[in-house]
């Protein structure tokens, strides 16, 4: 009975006025599948292969004048682009990288993104790389409560944790703008007046450490909490493999208080007890080591990234200061795409990022930004997915606005393969099937092709500066 509604219905479907559609699938979409222009993506995953799994040079080294085209062409579309020929926009974190034997202690790089980078992916890629090249220990900058496990650490918590964000939109319970890099704080305590008469509460915090992320990012030395805001004194200790490591106590009061702890054992489990008639917000814990390279994950599900004018300035440029922030990456806007209907929308997204990297610029001034742009998203236009109609807008509205800025710019649609590429990625396994992410296998080759692009860039940059 569907089938033959199928047969019968208009095609263009039935409109009873300018807001009000009614569309059903034709006859031919339900029944045969659309012979559309399939995007070939080929040579990008060879390229991402090849670059992941270095095999030996063959002796043969000629190549066609088709293959030479097709392998430069694949090679612009993977590359991070610039506004002009010098490459200015990412030489302080070139610097940075070049004088590391220089550096007081560890130079960070802080990946900002939606649902696409949750669970440290992309990030650990890129921390994998860049420690074993330039030295440094652990997975940097985490939250209490992340949204996703990542592949280096797993947290439990105490029944009584929660989570205060502002990164899709200012928690109404929090009355203050303290809510540090991570863009949220945690807390053991709901937001109370502490009175005489206010009873301790006690909780915990586990975090589990593997070498899924590499040995030099499971082997951090020492922990750091970032913390503030508590109307008393709490009473922490932290153990070790189940052996009490420390016992100290927290400060009242203040918006950037930092505990440090030496650790004694590899890392394998440490277990954060605390106690207080206030629960402190948590900014976040380090887990770090002495010198070389941070890569911090802040995967931020459901931002669209224009947040950073709602945390307070002053706390968010101790935090840069502190950090030595060297490299920022934002990669937002995925979030933003689906409410989209006109380009005018799309520019005007482009414009309010632009906002916020003039916020970032002004409190890290010696960081250099890195913009990623968003992946490609597809809807469904009747039964079969097509690229967002307001995607490539989008994505032309931030590298605009990337580029005014004085910003780098890497074009992951672009990269991916452009227009309807996310179905090929779906089809081979390495996109999810939302049509929106990435798999982890998926998110492993961008990442594989950005570090490729970035570290081309710096030792193209290192041999100008000899």
């Amino acid at each position: 009975m569907l089938g033959f509604i199928s047969t019968v219905f208009p095609e263009k479907g039935m409109c009873f006025s300018e807001k009000l559609c009614l569309h059903y699938p034709t006859f031919s979409s339900l029944f045969f599948e659309k012979k559309g222009a399939k995007v070939d993506i080929t040579s990008i995953i060879n390229l991402a292969d090849e670059k992941d799994k270095p095999k030996e040079k063959s002796n043969d080294t000629t190549f066609t004048n088709t293959e030479m085209v097709a392998d430069s062409i694949v090679k612009v579309a993977t590359s991070i682009q610039y506004k002009n020929a010098n490459k200015s926009a990412l030489a302080n974190f070139f610097n940075a990288l070049n004088t590391i034997n220089n550096q007081e202690k560890s130079i960070r790089i802080l990946h900002y993104g939606d649902s696409q980078i949750e669970g440290d992916r992309i990030s650990d890629y890129l921390r994998l790389k860049l420690q074993s090249q330039f030295g440094g220990e652990g997975p940097g900058l985490i939250s209490f409560m992340p949204v996703a496990p990542s592949v280096i650490n797993k947290l439990s918590w105490s029944a009584s944790w929660d989570r205060y964000p502002v990164f899709a939109g200012k928690d109404k319970r929090v009355k203050h703008n303290n809510f540090g890099a991570l863009a949220h704080v945690t807390r053991f305590n709901n937001y109370v007046t502490v009175t005489d008469t206010t009873q301790y509460k006690s909780a915990w915090v586990k975090i589990v450490t593997s070498k899924n992320g590499g040995p030099k990012a499971a082997a951090y030395k020492k922990i750091k909490l970032f913390y503030g805001g508590s109307q008393n004194k709490t009473y922490v200790e932290l153990y070790e493999n189940g052996s009490l490591n420390n016992t100290d106590s927290l400060n009242a009061g203040g918006n950037f208080n930092i505990k440090e702890f030496t650790l004694n054992q590899s890392a394998l489990l440490q277990e954060f007890k605390f106690k207080g008639k206030d629960s402190p917000d948590f900014y976040g814990v380090s887990l770090e080591g002495n010198k070389g390279v941070m890569v911090d994950n802040f995967g931020l599900r459901g931002s669209s990234g224009t947040f950073f004018n709602q945390i307070n300035y002053g706390q968010l440029k101790q935090f840069y200061d502190y950090l030595n922030s060297k490299l920022i990456i934002l990669q937002f806007g995925g979030n933003a795409l689906p409410y989209m209907t006109t380009k005018e929308q799309a520019d005007n997204f482009g414009t309010y990022l632009k906002a916020q990297i003039l916020i970032i610029k002004k409190l890290a001034p010696e960081a250099s930004i890195l913009v990623i742009g968003p992946a490609d998203m597809s809807v469904k236009v009747g039964a079969n997915y097509e690229t967002h109609p307001q995607l490539e807008n989008l994505r032309d509205a931030i590298k605009r606005n990337a580029f005014e800025t004085d910003c780098a710019f890497f074009d992951m649609y672009n990269c991916m393969g452009g227009k309807n590429s996310m179905l090929s990625w779906v089809e081979q396994g390495i996109g999810a099937k939302d049509y929106i992410h990435f798999s982890s296998g998926g998110a492993r080759k961008i990442a594989v092709l950005l570090y490729s692009s970035l570290i081309s860039d710096y030792n193209a940059f290192t041999k100008s500066k000899k």
